[in-house]
């Protein structure tokens, strides 16, 4: 049975409306990137207690920690990221979240990231091994005009990087934004390193972010190959249908719940039960 889980801040600022929304739609877990407007890595201990009480309340689990780690210039002070880092794992311990979400770096020079890979896997090797040693595992987002934003380069930084602590969330939308054809160019190199979904679609002409399904992310045909692989691992749906920013996204609890029920339709027209 698969697992739901979504970035419920696209639901609101507010964590109670979160909370409420989700279980309204029957969700059990959440991926928390932030609430009252503060991102997960600026949260104080006094806050963290807070969102711990809320979710056992509500029986919501934390799937991952939506971080913002590596969205960062190259050029950015590696140590102070390290740092930075720490502390969104130390949070996602005390909410029982295994997995941190992490990027791998804006290139100088976007037309030509290669140029930056040296440094780039220097980052990535040192954010790997403090993981390591926090006890959580990133998942590395292949967000639009990072290094790695296409599956090749994906693949260079797990391989490369080759630390079990080190692996992958697929994100259909931005593999399209970027002018790749997700699963027809990427599922068969990256699945083998693929633990986590995030459950968006878009438009290759436009760019535009769509509900699951509605798009050019193939996200039908990836949902059955994993299905066929005997996938396990959780589906976190991260909407953007009202904003898009550099920063993430917002959906506003109507849109949600949208793309809610297109994912699950999808699910629901191959007969794969989920929670």
């Amino acid at each position: 049975m698969w697992t739901l889980s979504g970035f419920a801040d696209e639901i609101s600022p507010d964590l109670d409306e979160q909370v409420r929304v989700l279980t309204e739609l029957g969700m059990s877990q959440l991926e928390l990137r932030g609430a009252w407007d503060t991102n997960i890595a600026d949260f104080d201990d006094e806050q963290v207690e807070r969102i711990a009480r809320t979710l056992d309340g509500a029986g919501i689990a934390v799937s991952s920690i939506g971080s913002p780690i590596g969205k960062v210039p190259v050029t950015a002070d590696l140590d102070e990221h390290v740092a930075r880092f720490r502390r969104c794992a130390q949070v996602g311990r005390r909410l029982g979240a295994p997995y941190v979400r992490v990027f791998s770096f804006y290139p100088r020079d976007a037309h030509d990231p290669a140029a930056d890979r040296d440094t780039v896997l220097r980052g990535m090797s040192a954010l790997a091994a403090a993981a390591e040693q926090e006890g959580v595992v990133l998942l590395h987002e292949n967000e639009k005009a990072i290094y790695g934003d296409v599956p090749g380069r994906c693949l260079d930084l797990v391989e490369s990087v080759g630390s079990p602590a080190l692996r992958l969330t697929w994100d259909p939308a931005n593999f399209v934004q970027c002018g790749v054809r997700p699963f027809t160019e990427g599922y068969e190199m990256l699945r083998p390193h693929v633990d986590y979904i995030q459950i968006k679609d878009a438009i290759a002409a436009t760019g535009e972010v769509v509900p699951a399904g509605k798009g050019d992310g193939e996200v039908a045909r990836t949902v059955a190959a994993l299905r066929a692989d005997g996938f396990d691992g959780c589906f976190s749906l991260e909407p953007h249908l009202a904003q898009a920013h550099a920063s993430g996204g917002f959906s506003g609890p109507e849109l949600f719940a949208t793309a809610h029920a297109a994912f699950t339709g999808l699910l629901r027209e191959q007969d794969i039960p989920f929670r």
